[in-house]
């Protein structure tokens, strides 16, 4: 296997363990950009981030890779919407 398949494998192991495990993450991809694995997407809040990058760390160790996970703060809305 070259490197690129090896690499594509292991990113595709990771997707599967984002989806499956406890933190059911699918908001979150996954993409190769050169030689760099980049992780993007939303997480509902910093727990579940910690959560998603302790994965990526254990899946993706010895690789480049970085991540542009942003939280969302779901939260009600403070004030009421005014309508005209």
């Amino acid at each position: 296997m070259t490197f690129t398949e090896i690499t594509e494998y292991r990113i595709e192991h990771l997707r599967d363990r984002l989806a499956r495990e406890e933190t059911a993450e699918l908001g979150v991809r996954v993409e190769m950009h050169g030689a760099r694995a980049v992780v993007r997407g939303c997480v509902p809040d910093e727990e579940c981030r910690v959560a998603v990058l302790r994965v990526v760390g254990e899946e993706l160790t010895g690789l480049d890779w970085y991540d542009d996970l942003t939280v969302s703060h779901p939260r009600p809305p403070d004030h009421s919407e005014e309508l005209s």
